[in-house]
């Protein structure tokens, strides 16, 4: 199964770490929170880089 990146909103830190890693523009800061759009393709780059945990990778 596809997977993609989900974030919890009440621990991203909105540092932007997963948003410079990103090759796919996938992520980006808006605002006060981060919107993961579809063309993620779950790689699974900025669940590792994230400093604070607030990404995981789900099945979609």
């Amino acid at each position: 199964m596809p997977k993609r990146a989900v974030v919890d909103r009440r621990k991203c830190a909105y540092c932007g770490a997963c948003v410079a890693v990103c090759n796919f523009y996938a992520n980006e800061l808006v605002e006060t929170y981060l919107e993961i759009y579809e063309n993620c393709n779950g790689c699974g780059i900025c669940v590792k880089v994230c400093p604070v945990e607030a990404l995981r990778l789900v099945e979609v």
